[in-house]
């Protein structure tokens, strides 16, 4: 069965990538260790930012680093669930249906 995906659920996803984004961005070492680690620099973040896997690559970053995602969620009044959930919407594993295959 195809996986369905819920506007609502996907909106939610993106506003909870954005919001982790303008974190990050917020503050000059956690927008520097995002960069180091995307290999991104301040002028390729915001076309980069346009890409439809950006949203979970934000997340995923965030949820590589706990005390960085504590530090998120605290500011975001999050639980840590709410994002790892955010993240699998927006970059959801493979549908076994689908057509097309996601490189691993």
């Amino acid at each position: 069965m195809p996986i369905k995906e819920r506007p609502a659920e996907r909106a939610r996803a993106d506003d909870i990538a954005i919001s982790a984004l303008s974190f990050l961005a917020g503050d000059g070492e956690r927008i520097a260790g995002f960069l180091e680690a995307t290999g991104l620099d301040p002028s390729g973040l915001r076309t980069a930012a346009r890409r439809p896997d950006f949203g979970a690559g934000v997340l995923a970053y965030l949820l590589s680093d706990e005390p960085l995602l504590l530090v998120f969620c605290a500011h975001a009044q999050l639980q840590p669930a709410a994002v790892q959930r955010a993240h699998d919407l927006l970059s959801p594993p493979a549908d076994p249906d689908s057509v097309v295959r996601r490189p691993h």
